[in-house]
């Protein structure tokens, strides 16, 4: 039986011979890639929502040059400590599934008998995702309406997805653990100082939120020294591709090399 539920009547899914299918007959096509689209249309905001095709690849090439691989390690070890003996992980906005697939190989290793499910907007993602962990069901779906049952995972992932907060409560069991990745103050503040005359750093809070109980808040911090492709990379998959002034952009693209500060905060919940 899969993790997700119909989006329609809310009745489990069942994975066939190409498509997820509910008792009451509702059927969803299973894409080449083997991702599953769960969206329905009356909560589609756009035509093609989520990451469109040029940001997802630049991520993409940026991440699999392991320049985050310092995140990509602790989300792991956090992954693996607080797991239990037959964890359920669901990837909330998991994009092109490189942390799902980490953490999934990683328990692998510890031999601890993995369910997993990513979901995210972005089809372009999603089949960069089902390509790399075949393992792990993937779903076109909004965050704020998971389709997943109630109390259904064990760990819950979110790293840089929106926060939905009544949602991730509702679909994490008591005891479960959640993992939300934030960037630090000072995260990529030095490629800010080129983009932006007034550049300012990222709140650094720490919110009780209804449900959950704070076990830790974990900083992750690298020094990065990056070059030609991978600076645009970097620029292209982050928001200030979308709001950075013509003049900061061209000063970016003039450097030859950008020292940058890669920074984050992985705030560690138990679900109470």
């Amino acid at each position: 039986m899969s993790l997700f539920l119909c989006p329609i009547c809310g009745a489990p899914l069942e994975r066939a011979e190409g498509r997820y299918r509910c008792p009451k007959g509702h059927s969803y096509d299973i894409a080449r890639e083997g991702y599953v689209h769960l969206l329905p249309a009356n909560r589609k905001h756009a035509k093609e929502p989520g990451d469109d095709k040029a940001m997802v690849a630049a991520r993409s090439r940026f991440l699999e040059g392991g320049w985050y691989g310092h995140l990509c390690r602790t989300l792991c070890d956090l992954a693996a400590l607080h797991a239990g003996e037959e964890p359920v992980l669901l990837d909330a906005g998991c994009g092109e599934g490189a942390y799902t697939a980490a953490i999934a190989g990683r328990l692998a290793q510890e031999g601890k008998p993995l369910r997993a499910a990513g979901v995210d907007l972005s089809k372009a993602a999603l089949k960069r995702a089902a390509r790399r962990a075949k393992d792990v069901e993937f779903a076109v779906a909004s965050v704020y309406h998971l389709p997943v049952g109630d109390g259904a995972a064990s760990l819950l992932l979110d790293c840089f997805a929106p926060l939905a907060q009544e949602e991730y409560r509702r679909v994490l069991r008591p005891g479960g653990v959640f993992l939300y990745v934030v960037p630090a103050p000072e995260h990529l503040m030095e490629m800010k100082q080129v983009l932006y005359d007034a550049p300012y750093e990222n709140p650094d809070q720490a919110v009780e939120y209804e449900g959950f109980r704070y076990l830790d808040v974990v900083p992750v911090s690298r020094r990065l020294s990056l070059e030609g492709q991978t600076v645009e990379d970097l620029f292209a998959m982050t928001p200030y591709a979308w709001k950075t002034p013509r003049e900061g952009v061209e000063r970016l693209r003039a450097l030859e090399r950008l020292e940058v500060t890669a920074a984050f905060r992985i705030h560690v919940f138990r679900r109470k």
